[in-house]
Formats: structure tokens, C-alpha cells, sequence
């Protein structure tokens, strides 16, 4: 009838529409990409899709890890060092020459001499002061651990969110392929029913509008996924 090619010319000029407004976008973007990496790309570029690689449950690489240990490192050199403060210390010295007088003050003749010895220095009284650097570096040394548990914990958290954000959008990807599957044998049926007459334009467009919408989720969970993957990896450090 009629009326059902102008409900089909309008939703094709609505698609015409959503296709301009894309274009636009699309233009946007790869400006905005142009200023970001000081290169020019043009709207005929041909972009890739990021296939991101993930190994779930490995071990953390932060660099934070690396300043935790640093951080350790520095007071076990402190530590050590308190604890030879108080230590014994020995000393060995020796010296020479050759003079008038020599060591002999009463004998008025060129003479070599020399001197050996060893000096002993032991800090018996410290008021406690030694005791109380000892206490502030175990404490410090117990902050730091404290701090690395307390990333290692947040940093396997997030992991862990991220990890069941991958599986539930990959859970989600395998639901649209079988729901496009579907509407795309509904969409065959009504395509015959539609040009026998026994359906209106209506109920095809609404029906072909379903499917359009089916594919742009499938494709939206791919990027999410993606993302994901290129999060988790953030995350743990890669």
C-alpha cells in the first residue's frame, strides 16, 4: 500500500541521519586524535581493532612493589648501622720516620723510629638512645609492610573486579550472537510476509530496528571487553 513506502522512505532518511551524525563524530574523533599524538590522520585512515591479550591470576608487577622493596632495603641499612654503633670497636695505627732527635730526646743523633698501637673505643652509655633507634626502625619497618599487604590486597581486588566484569561482558557477547541469530530468522519470515502483504511496513521496520539494535550491542561489548582486558592489565602492571 502507499502509506507503507512512506513509513519505509522515513526510515531510510532517519538511517541517513543517524549515518551524518556518525560521520560527524567519527570526524571529531580523529581530530581529536590528531592533536593528541601531533600526527595528522585523515578521515580515509583505516583504524584497527586491539586485540588485548590477558594472563588472569599471575603475579603483580607495579612499580610500587619496586619502591616498597627500595623502601625495606633502606631501613635494613639503617638497622645495621644502629646496631654497630654501640659495638666494639678496635682500631690499629702505626707510624714512622727518621729524625734528629728520635724517640730518644737525650740522644742528639739521627735515629728511624716508629710507633704502633691500638686504639679500643666501646660507647658503654648511650642513655638509651640506641634502644630508641631500634624502636622507630621496627616500627617504620613494620609501616611498610603494613602498606605493601595493604596495596597487594586493593591491587588483587580490583583484579578480581576486573577479571568478573571480563567474564560477564564475554557472557554477554555470547547471549547477542545467538540473539542475532534469531532475529535475523525472524526478520527472513517477515521479510516473505511483507511483500505478500500479510504484515505492515510497521511491524517489519520494528522488527528490522530490533536486529540493528541487537548488532550495536554485540559490537558495544566487544569494545567493553576489550577495555576490560586493557584495564585489568593496567592494573596488575603490564
Amino acid at each position: 500500500m502507499p502509506y507503507s513506502d512512506s513509513v519505509l522512505e522515513v526510515e531510510l532518511l532517519k538511517i541517513k541521519q543517524q549515518f551524518i551524525a556518525i560521520e560527524s563524530q567519527k570526524t571529531t574523533l580523529i581530530e581529536t586524535l590528531s592533536s593528541l599524538i601531533g600526527q595528522s590522520v585523515s578521515n580515509a585512515t583505516k583504524f584497527e581493532k586491539p586485540l588485548v591479550k590477558t594472563e588472569l591470576q599471575t603475579e603483580i608487577s607495579r612499580p610500587e612493589l619496586d619502591l616498597f622493596q627500595l623502601k625495606k632495603e633502606e631501613i635494613n641499612s639503617q638497622e645495621a648501622l644502629i646496631s654497630k654503633q654501640n659495638a666494639l670497636k678496635l682500631n690499629g695505627f702505626a707510624t714512622g720516620g727518621y729524625g734528629n732527635p728520635g724517640l730518644n730526646m737525650l740522644d742528639n743523633s739521627f735515629q728511624t723510629y716508629y710507633i704502633v698501637g691500638v686504639k679500643l673505643h666501646w660507647n658503654v652509655f648511650d642513655w638509651n638512645t640506641n634502644k630508641k633507634q631500634q624502636a622507630t626502625v621496627a616500627i617504620n619497618k613494620d609501616i611498610i609492610e603494613n602498606e605493601t599487604e595493604i596495596f597487594k590486597l586493593n591491587t588483587n581486588i580490583e583484579l578480581n573486579k576486573q577479571q568478573q566484569e571480563i567474564e560477564k561482558i564475554s557472557a554477554f557477547i555470547n547471549s547477542d550472537e545467538e540473539i542475532i541469530n534469531l532475529r535475523k530468522k525472524v526478520l527472513k519470515t517477515l521479510d516473505a510476509q511483507l511483500k505478500n502483504g500479510v504484515i505492515t511496513s510497521s511491524v517489519y521496520i520494528t522488527e528490522f530496528t530490533n536486529l540493528f539494535e541487537a548488532e550495536n550491542t554485540l559490537l558495544r561489548h566487544k569494545i567493553q571487553v576489550q577495555l576490560a582486558k586493557a584495564n585489568y592489565n593496567t592494573i596488575k602492571g603490564q
